[in-house]
């Protein structure tokens, strides 16, 4: 199996100890092809590439740094996938204006990110406010109708996504995050989507009571990623987990052999990209390569 990791790694982009007087300095020189070779140096392969940096860093998806992952691409035979923008944007809002501003800055981190050829885009195909909707203390009825319009709000913004990258369908990945499950896999099936399984996600109740082994089986015929952390089973009830995912494996309750076993019994090759810390990812291998020691090349 191919495990992976996020190059969101904020020990790397502000070093524990730095001097307080240094730190604009570190952050300004940030390079991302050099923290893409270290952590393929780890043994991780692929690197997913974060599009939230070129927010506060736009040296990091600017033509120079694109052209460096290309040629570390070439070096070193690393593969990437490129998680799209989240931070400030929200492609389901009925809010026109916001919705095609989303749309453009994730069109934008298409665009930087193509001469890479990625693996595959991931998407949080709805953000913060269709959370807070989804959470609030309403009647089923209203919720269920509000739920459908963030629904139909960011089915709109995936079309245009699609229309002006010119992406196959299949190369955009839409995440299991805080939106019902049932609803972010119809959106997949009708747009002919690939599919994100966010294990943390769903084992702390983001997508709903949903088993993390039933959203598995659903997700298979369209499953192009997985984020892999671990957390707290949430249970049947509609109980959230609030910051207790994102957790090295072992620390939670996911099955990772029968994780392990369901995939490689599926034929499952696409990546498991680890959302934690480079010490946490190597601590979490150690624990694949203990009770799975086939699954780690």
């Amino acid at each position: 199996m191919r495990f992976g990791i996020m190059a969101m790694q904020i020990d790397s982009l502000v070093p524990s100890g730095l001097p307080a007087e240094k730190v604009l300095a570190h952050i300004a020189g940030f390079d991302l092809a050099s923290l893409s070779r270290s952590l393929a140096e780890k043994g991780f392969n692929p690197v997913e590439l974060g599009s939230d940096l070129a927010s506060l860093l736009p040296q990091t998806f600017a033509s120079p740094a694109i052209e460096r992952l290309a040629a570390l691409k070439v070096e070193l035979g690393l593969n990437y996938t490129v998680h799209l923008p989240l931070w400030s944007v929200e492609p389901s809002t009925p809010l026109a204006p916001v919705r095609l501003g989303s749309v453009r800055a994730i069109i934008d981190a298409v665009q930087a990110a193509q001469p890479l050829e990625p693996e595959v885009y991931v998407l949080h195909a709805t953000g913060a406010l269709a959370a807070e909707f989804y959470h609030m203390r309403l009647p089923e009825a209203a919720r269920s109708v509000l739920m459908h319009v963030f629904q139909e709000g960011a089915r709109a913004s995936l079309q245009a996504i699609l229309a002006e990258t010119g992406l196959t369908s299949r190369k955009l990945a839409i995440e299991t995050i805080e939106f019902p499950f049932d609803m972010t896999l119809e959106l997949a099936e009708q747009l002919d989507l690939s599919m994100c399984l966010d294990i943390g996600h769903v084992l702390v109740g983001f997508s709903g009571p949903i088993d993390i082994f039933e959203a598995l089986e659903r997700c298979l015929p369209r499953l192009a990623e997985i984020h892999l952390h671990d957390g707290p089973w949430q249970g049947p009830e509609q109980n959230i987990g609030y910051n207790q995912d994102h957790q090295p494996l072992g620390k939670g309750d996911l099955d990772v052999a029968r994780l392990l076993d369901r995939l490689a019994d599926a034929g499952y090759r696409g990546p498991l990209v680890f959302e934690l810390s480079v010490e946490e990812a190597l601590a979490s291998l150690e624990i694949v390569r203990a009770i799975r020691p086939q699954a780690v090349d």
